[in-house]
């Protein structure tokens, strides 16, 4: 379908500043539009995709270049890591879903693969983060290589919803005499034979030629039978990894068997034939008998006609489906002797003195079609089917069948083995779609993001909103991501009241109604299932205008910041959320995983959009500069995004980039964030009238509506301010300048070299309202301190921030290291005295001999996020009083009461300070008045800095 107007193609022409028609590539699906004023343009781009309830829009990742810096060589590693890897391993999955070919592509293995936890129960889900990547990185730098690799995936991802929504077609692939049917591993696709094909047989051989490509055990050659009572199969491999026949009457108990004495080869042929006559079974292998059983009395005649007649399918279901290809299956009423059987090794049946099987031949011959010829002149024609049925229904797009979906709504208990977040998977596919429909306005993507809503609106419309909330209350199972604030975005584009009324149907009604009571009921809930929630909440009130939605999202934020946020900005401990202000409780090696950083920024820049309030836009900085930095390794890799899941803040921790057995959501989530650095940069009131500076970094705006630009020129946060360069024609508005909550040693702004007047306020925006003009240069100057910051439920463990920086000691003890710093504190309480700057090493620091480095730098050396603060002595300015400083049951010191009052004016007020808590815990019984002397004669006798 057509779209109206990309709000980047209208950028476009604002900038241009003609009318410029939108470009028509027939071929890749890409829409026509006709020429579009450059101030149409601008003013269509301002509303076109910004909800009425934000009061302020964010600009698109093209309007903000990054200059160099850390943003810069973290996005060009994955940058790299985009271009490299092939995406034809993360479409194998699909294409083996839809029974295409898969090109001999090896799925990526993971999360992402039928071998990796749950078995592969998720996979798909990295594939939509890929797309993601690729539309922001092709945004962000307009290198062609980004938009041909989405219309790659793209266009494999029409073909495999095409293919869904057939009967499966045979893949015809090279045999060991001449073409062969191939079953792709992922497939679920097998050969269904006529009833009478074992013809009641009394005497019998079935020869079969199969060319394995996975070791999987049971997997079934053949397998004919009614149930798991009556049958007879032939294994490619037992649970001892050789073949096996049997065949039964009663059930696994009364099985006859033949057992083979080596594991067949991979990706190799092999001849496969069973005989019985007489009571004898033989099994041969390549023409060799490998196993005989003279005690074999059962024969087809015994097991009656069958009902499942399979090639690659077992009557068990919990078997696996064979993967690999078929040729020459033939069955006769006889046993074939030796000879014969060796004779088949180096010719076909119908050219071996055996002839065809008389009772089914098949020589899988067919290069088209989802049937099989029989050969024996009994027309017993074969069908090519998929376990789970199909074809799929309208709209279905997914890396395995429906079979998950279908679950989830029976299911009253987590199971991922069973049921993994079959909807949060679908989300990241959906967004990946959008965004490649964003990035590249290639309207087969929207097509198939907006068939998968269609789809999604057919089944679940239909659920009983009990089934609805059960499902959606499930651990891990019912996890369902960001799909709502996705459906909410794609409803913006196709206005379909089908997809408004689907991104009602994810209300987690127990969630959204506490929550907006202000009811704290995290502890215990898995921390990354519900983030992403509130996100798409927050979408839904834009949509429909209902408070809960908003009130329940900000609310939520509050019970998470600073609630249950450790000193980077992550949450959770395993993932899951303790008791509201658990921190020092929850730390271990599995805190703070990374998905859940990723989404409380998505959260908290949402929340900005209605509401600018500061704290949003802190914890942004806070979490960014630490956490999100520090998850990606400072190191190239084309195949592996290397992004931590877990961030332990135990003492001496090593960070994994590698995690579990890869594409994981973290790395999914991991290779979006970093590339999209710049996205909330700058912001822009909703009516043009003001811009917001809410992160100081390196970068380039080109804000089309007003024609200007702002370049920001610096080193943050290595230096300590920025510049910001205004460039394009006059424009009257007001700059708003975040001033960080830690900015508590002052945040100076000159225009042209002239200072501003007025009060800044750590935690606010500072404005600065002129007529700008091409030249216009504002400095600011924000001086860093050093500071710690506590541990909700536990005071001395502590973590360390020079400015917006998290200090991390580079240790390899596995225990909390103790570190004093009030002994050379200054006036202000600026703790950065204790400090000793690393030269040549900016932001590294030296402190009780051991090196502190920034979180963000993705190393692999040993680290401690969190100390426990020991300050043994009563130290003022460097000088010992030689006094210990007492503490109270609670752990509160002595000197952390005289510090809390900083800043302190001059000496006088501290030492002033200094008498006061003495006396007072002198009348507490806490220190005895000889050593209370001795303290404020110290503090009186030393010197400070600032």
């Amino acid at each position: 379908m057509a779209r109206p107007l990309s709000r980047r193609t209208l950028l476009q022409a604002a900038t241009l500043a003609a009318a410029v028609p939108a470009m028509s590539e027939a071929a890749s699906g890409r829409a026509a539009a006709a020429p579009v004023s450059a101030a149409a343009a601008a003013s269509a781009a301002t509303a076109a995709d910004t909800p009425s309830a934000w009061t302020v829009r964010p600009f698109d990742l093209e309007d903000v270049s990054l200059g160099r810096g850390v943003f810069a060589d973290k996005r060009q590693l994955m940058l790299d890591h985009a271009r490299g890897y092939d995406v034809n391993r993360l479409l194998q999955v699909f294409r083996a879903n839809a029974g295409l070919a898969t090109g001999g592509a090896v799925a990526p293995g993971g999360w992402e693969g039928l071998d990796g936890e749950a078995n592969g129960n998720l996979r798909g889900h990295y594939t939509g983060h890929f797309l993601t990547m690729l539309a922001q990185a092709y945004r962000g730098t307009k290198e062609r290589v980004f938009a041909d690799r989405i219309g790659t995936m793209v266009g494999a991802l029409t073909e495999v919803r095409a293919a869904l929504r057939r009967d499966p077609a045979v893949l015809s692939v090279t045999g060991r005499f001449g073409t062969a049917a191939d079953q792709v591993r992922g497939s679920y696709q097998y050969v269904d034979l006529p009833a009478a094909v074992l013809g009641g047989a009394s005497a019998i051989t079935l020869s079969v030629w199969v060319r394995p490509t996975h070791d999987a055990n049971w997997t079934r050659v053949f397998d004919f039978g009614n149930d798991t009572t009556r049958y007879l199969y032939l294994a490619a491999r037992n649970q001892a990894g050789v073949p096996r026949f049997a065949i039964t009457t009663s059930g696994p108990g009364g099985e006859q068997a033949l057992d083979g004495t080596a594991a067949l080869p991979l990706d190799q042929w092999s001849h496969l034939a069973v005989t019985i006559a007489g009571g004898t079974g033989t099994l041969y292998v390549n023409g060799t008998a490998v196993a005989r059983n003279t005690a074999m009395s059962l024969t087809p005649a015994a097991l009656g006609t069958l009902k499942n007649n399979w090639l690659g399918r077992s009557n068990y279901s919990a078997d696996p489906v064979f993967a690999g290809a078929f040729e020459e299956f033939n069955v006769f009423s006889r046993a074939l002797t030796a000879a014969e059987v060796t004779e088949l090794q180096s010719r076909r049946a119908s050219d071996a003195s055996t002839g065809r099987g008389d009772l089914a031949s098949y020589a899988f011959d067919e290069t088209a079609g989802g049937t099989f010829a029989d050969a024996s002149g009994r027309g017993l024609t074969a069908t090519l089917r998929r376990t789970w049925g199909g074809p799929s229904h309208p709209g279905f797009l997914a890396a395995y069948p429906e079979t998950q979906f279908i679950e989830l709504e029976s299911r009253t208990t987590p199971d991922y083995t069973k049921v993994w977040a079959p909807y949060y998977t679908a989300h990241k596919i959906l967004k990946g779609l959008l965004d490649a429909y964003t990035a590249t306005d290639d309207d087969r993507a929207l097509d198939l993001a907006s068939g998968m809503c269609d789809w999604m609106y057919a089944r679940l419309s239909k659920l009983p909103e009990s089934t609805l909330q059960r499902m959606w209350g499930i651990f891990s199972s019912g996890e369902f991501g960001g799909i709502v604030e996705a459906i909410c975005d794609l409803h913006t584009i196709t206005g379909k009241a089908e997809h408004l009324a689907l991104a009602k149907l994810f209300d987690l009604d127990r969630l959204i109604d506490a929550c907006a009571a202000n009811t704290d009921i995290l502890d215990g809930l898995h921390a990354n299932q519900h983030i992403p929630i509130f996100t798409g909440y927050v979408r839904l009130y834009d949509e429909t205008g209902e408070e809960r939605y908003l009130t329940s999202a900000k609310n939520f934020w509050d019970m998470v910041v600073p609630h249950r946020m450790y000193g980077i900005g992550g949450t959770s401990t395993q993932e899951f959320w303790k008791a509201r202000d658990l921190i020092a409780g929850t730390i271990g090696a599995t805190t703070a995983e990374t998905c859940c950083a990723y989404n409380m920024l998505k959260l908290s820049r949402t929340l900005f959009f209605h509401e600018q309030d500061p704290k949003y836009m802190d914890y942004y900085e806070r979490a960014l500069y630490n956490q999100v930095l520090g998850s990606k390794q400072d190191k190239p890799d084309a195949e592996k995004p290397l992004v931590t899941y877990f961030i332990g803040l135990t003492p001496g921790h090593v960070r994994d980039y590698t995690p579990k057995q890869g594409t994981t959501c973290c790395e999914g989530t991991g290779m979006e964030s970093a590339t999209k650095y710049q996205d909330s940069v700058y912001f822009a009131k909703s009516d043009g009238s003001a811009l917001y500076v809410n992160l100081y970094s390196p970068s380039t705006l080109t804000w089309a509506e007003k024609g200007v630009t702002v370049t920001q020129t610096t080193r943050y946060p290595q230096e300590q301010g920025s510049t910001l360069t205004l460039g394009g024609r006059r424009a009257s508005f007001t700059l708003r300048l975040r001033v960080p909550s830690w900015a508590s040693a002052g945040f100076r702004v000159t225009v042209n070299g002239r200072a501003v007047s007025g009060t800044t306020k750590p935690g606010s925006y500072f404005d600065v309202s002129r007529t700008w003009r091409a030249g216009d240069t504002v400095r600011i100057a924000m001086p860093f301190r050093t500071r710690v910051e506590k541990a909700l439920d536990d005071p001395s463990l502590q973590t360390l921030f020079h400015g917006p920086v998290n200090l991390v000691a580079r240790d390899a003890a596995t225990e909390y290291l103790k570190v004093g710093l009030y002994g050379r504190a200054g006036l202000s309480g600026d703790l950065s005295h204790s400090l000793t700057p690393v030269p040549g090493k900016p932001l590294h620091f030296t402190l009780g001999g051991r090196e502190w480095a920034p979180f963000a730098e993705g190393t692999e050396d040993p680290t401690h996020a969190y100390f426990r603060r020991s300050e043994p002595k009563v130290v003022f300015g460097g000088r010992d009083s030689g006094v210990a400083n007492p503490a109270k049951p609670d752990g509160t010191t002595l000197l952390d009461e005289v510090w809390a009052a900083a800043p302190f004016r001059n000496k006088g007020a501290l030492v002033a300070r200094v008498r006061s808590t003495v006396d007072a815990w002198v009348a507490a019984g806490l220190l005895n008045r000889a050593d209370g002397d001795k303290v404020v004669r110290t503090a009186g006798a030393a010197s400070y800095q600032p």
